[in-house]
């Protein structure tokens, strides 16, 4: 079993629900509890969710454990863990792995691999969740809550597009301004895993700075403010500067054999102790080869 415990430092009387709800709990996971998959305490009583709670007093949120999920196979393929507690899991993710299975690889992506590290350390939860998904030939940094409450509390932050996520691209081309933020829709094309701007798509928005250039390259950092599929490559190619080795969207294929795109960092609030947390993934050695030719 698992516990949590938060401490009610408003100065009015609340119902335990309206207080979990303040603390980020999704509406999914308190009914889950409401219906026998946890209890809440408080005194070392079991209370429903409807009891009001004082101002100074403490709840605590006891879960069970979640077993694995048997669709998902194990992997014992080696993840490189940047940081890890007890609710959370930031790996850096190597160009060439898919995030999560699909239909043409359902044994060893990303996700097979940490339900299989997980296994291997004895985690009392099976069922990671990654918040963050990257393309398969996209690396860099990704986080995975480690349980159900985790994933629950970061919520909102994903939702409202409040984690902070930085790449390094390198375009095509020589690319002006040096700083800007693209604001296009993007949406499907028929029978093509490929994205297009069109103005009846999911909004989107890219803000870019120019790092450095080279003869027929820019390196770039880039911001994502909102999570569309393939986001920073379509903007890119959109305004006439695919990603080298990008086959999909055009980019050249000379210098790179892989879309030149890496999640370099990633910084948020962690929910549970209202404190910033900053990763960093280093540039791997495909992207750092061009810059530095």
């Amino acid at each position: 079993m698992a516990e949590y415990q938060w401490q009610y430092k408003g100065d009015k009387p609340v119902t335990i629900k309206r207080f979990m709800s303040q603390v980020g709990l999704g509406h999914r996971l308190l009914a889950d509890i409401k219906y026998g998959d946890g209890v809440f305490r408080m005194n070392a009583k079991v209370e429903p969710i409807t009891t009001i709670i004082e101002p100074g007093e403490v709840v605590t949120l006891v879960t069970k454990p979640v077993t694995e999920d048997s669709e998902v196979e194990i992997s014992n393929e080696p993840i490189e863990v940047v940081f890890e507690d007890a609710n959370w899991l930031v790996v850096n993710k190597p160009a060439g792995l898919s995030s999560i299975p699909g239909p043409t690889n359902s044994t060893d992506t990303l996700l097979n691999r940490v339900k299989g590290y997980l296994v291997t350390n004895n985690a009392p939860d099976l069922r990671p969740t990654l918040i963050i998904r990257l393309d398969r030939f996209t690396s860099g940094l990704v986080l995975i809550a480690k349980n159900r409450v985790s994933q629950s509390m970061i919520s909102h932050q994903v939702e409202n597009h409040e984690l902070d996520k930085r790449y390094t691209a390198i375009v095509s081309g020589i690319l002006e301004p040096e700083h800007d933020l693209i604001e296009a829709s993007i949406g499907q094309i028929e029978n093509s895993p490929r994205r297009v701007v069109r103005p009846d798509g999911k909004k989107a928005k890219t803000e870019y700075w120019v790092k450095q250039t080279g003869a027929d390259w820019t390196e770039l950092e880039v911001k994502l403010h909102t999570g569309r599929t393939h986001q920073i490559r379509v903007h890119l190619t959109h305004i006439g500067h695919p990603l080298l080795g990008d086959e999909l969207y055009g980019g050249p294929q000379d210098l790179i054999a892989r879309q030149a795109l890496h999640a370099k960092s990633l910084s948020f609030v962690d929910p549970f102790t209202q404190q910033p947390m900053e990763f960093q993934a280093e540039l791997p050695k495909d992207m750092s080869d061009i810059l530095n030719r």
